[in-house]
């Protein structure tokens, strides 16, 4: 079963996204992970901002990033690479709560499956 567990937005400026995320749109936020990545209150489906050097503004671009959730992210690139998906990230990768893989959709649009292990 697939399921949404994230929504991770890249920024080229994390304390710039703080300010917008929550003094303009109102959300709180709710903890930080480390330097580059924050998460903010939003309910069962983490809203995270994640600070990226490769984020830019761009109008014809999405800094929007669909999280999908596996219990085994090693079966998961298996899987993947028997599809032929075009990889960004095809070894699991540690982030702070965990490891993550990225893809790209056939329409160039980016998605990451994690693996949670320090929740």
């Amino acid at each position: 079963m697939n399921q949404v567990c994230v929504i991770s937005i890249y920024v080229p400026n994390l304390n710039k996204a703080i300010e917008f995320y929550t003094n303009t749109l109102g959300f709180e936020l709710n903890k930080h992970y480390g330097p580059k990545i924050v998460s903010l209150v939003h309910g069962e489906l983490p809203l995270v901002l994640e600070e990226n050097d490769n984020a830019t503004y761009n109008q014809d671009l999405s800094g929007v990033v669909l999280g999908l959730r596996t219990e085994d992210i090693y079966e998961k690139v298996k899987y993947l690479k028997e599809k032929e998906v075009n990889f960004i990230i095809d070894e699991p990768t540690n982030y702070p709560p965990g490891k993550f893989i990225s893809l790209r959709d056939p329409f160039g649009n980016i998605l990451e499956y994690l693996q949670f292990e320090n929740l």
